[in-house]
C-alpha cells in the first residue's frame, strides 16, 4: 500500500524542496492506482493545517483521506482500522515531515509487523539535517529507504507491458 503522510496546504510551503516532494508523490499515486497499489492520506490537524495539497486531493481514491492528531498514522484508530483492513503487509510511505509524521508512522507500522519502505526523495522536513537524521534512523530500525524510480519499477516487475510504459513517461 501507499501511504501518503499530512501534504498539506499550509505545512507544504514550510518545508525543503515543497514542489519535488508534491510532484513525486503525485507519481506514486498515479502509479498506485494503474497498478492496482491501495493508497491512503494522512491530514495531521486539518483544521489548523488546512487540507492535503490540491494537486494529490484531486486524484486521491474516494474514502482515502484520514484527518489525524496523533503524529504517527498507526496511532489513530481509523487509520489503522483501514490500513489493517487492506490486509497488506507492505507499506510505501512519502510526505511530511519526514522527523515527525514520517518516522514516527514508519516506525510504529515496523512496531505492527508492515514490512515498510520510505521513500527518499519524496519526504522533507523543514530543516535537510532533520530528514536526513529520519532516514537514518529508519534505516537503522529496518526501514527500506527507496526512490521513486525504485519503488515503481518493483511494483511494475517486468517491462514490455501497457503499465510498463504509461509509468515510464511519469518519470522521464
Amino acid at each position: 500500500m501507499l501511504c501518503v503522510i499530512d501534504i498539506q496546504k499550509r505545512l507544504t510551503p514550510a518545508m525543503a524542496e515543497p514542489d519535488a516532494v508534491i510532484s513525486r508523490s503525485t507519481i506514486l499515486m498515479k502509479s498506485a492506482a494503474q497498478l492496482g497499489v491501495p493508497a491512503l492520506i494522512s491530514e495531521q490537524y486539518p483544521k489548523g493545517l488546512g487540507p492535503t495539497v490540491d494537486a494529490l486531493t484531486l486524484i486521491a481514491p474516494p474514502d482515502s483521506i484520514f484527518p489525524k492528531m496523533h503524529f504517527s498514522c498507526v496511532d489513530d484508530p481509523d487509520y489503522r482500522a483501514r490500513l489493517d483492513g487492506l490486509g497488506r503487509d507492505q507499506a510505501v510511505l512519502c510526505g511530511i515531515e519526514a522527523h515527525v509524521c514520517v518516522l514516527q508512522t514508519a516506525l510504529g507500522m515496523r512496531a505492527a509487523g508492515y514490512q515498510v519502505a520510505v521513500v527518499a526523495d519524496a519526504v522533507s522536513s523543514r530543516d535537510s539535517a532533520n530528514k536526513t537524521a529520519a532516514l537514518e534512523r529508519m534505516a537503522e530500525n529496518g526501514v527500506v529507504i527507496a526512490t521513486t524510480e525504485m519503488v515503481i519499477f518493483e511494483w511494475l516487475n517486468k517491462a514490455g507491458t501497457d503499465a510498463f510504459r504509461e509509468l515510464s513517461a511519469l518519470i522521464k
